[in-house]
Formats: structure tokens, sequence, C-alpha cells
């Protein structure tokens, strides 16, 4: 059973940076592709960005390409968003998610992830 939990989110203002975490159970970097997806009131899921266990292949949404960096730590089990020139548009709650298909992550479908975390929340304004 995979396991997925997020830290890190906040308040902050417009053009600041934020690190998520999230903690994943031991083995899951070894079977599941990776990411993060975010998702707002009323608004379906959205991909953010994805990392494929064996290719190391990194995939974003455009509308954070170039500000936020999917990253991880296989010795501590976790999995990080760094998010750099936030807007008050990135103001969502952020999933961490898991799948053995790489395609529930490159066609950024939320609807195909079979493991989720709780979400940490995000906000930004002045």
């Amino acid at each position: 059973q995979v396991q997925l939990a997020e830290s890190g989110g906040g308040l902050v203002q417009p053009g600041d940076s934020l690190r998520l975490s999230c903690v994943v159970s031991e083995g899951t970097f070894n079977f599941y592709h990776t990411g993060w997806f975010r998702q707002t009131p009323g608004k379906e899921r959205e991909f953010v960005a994805g990392w494929h266990l064996g290719t190391s292949t990194i995939i974003y949404a455009d509308s954070v390409k170039g500000r936020f960096t999917i990253s991880r730590a296989g010795d501590k089990n976790t999995l990080y968003l760094q998010m750099n020139s936030l807007k008050p548009e990135d103001t969502a709650t952020y999933y961490c998610a898991a799948d053995r298909k790489w395609t529930s992550m490159s066609t950024q479908t939320a609807g195909a992830i079979n493991y989720w975390g709780k979400g940490t929340l995000v906000t930004v304004s002045s």
C-alpha cells in the first residue's frame, strides 16, 4: 500500500518561494512514477509536475514551467516541489501522486492516478 504525506504549504506573497515535501512509503520510488497535482474549489485537479521512475524524465505543466522544480531524495523517501516566483493563480491545494503507469502523468490525467496524499494548501496573496 502506497502512502503519501505532503507538507510545506502556507500563506506567501506574490513573487515568494515555497518548497513542498511529500514523504512516500518505502519502495514507492522503485515501483511508482510520482508527481504533483493541484486543485482549487470548483475546478478539476490539474497536473503540475511528474517524475518517471525509470528514466528520471521530468515533465511540467506549461503554467509552471520555468518556475517550479520537482526533485526527490531517495534516501529520505521524499518528493519535493520547489515553487519560485509564485503567483496568485498558483493558490491551490497541492497533492502528491503516485501511479504505476507513466501515462497517468504524461497525459496529465488526475482521474487515472491510483494513489494520493491528503494535500497541503498553498495560498499566494498580498
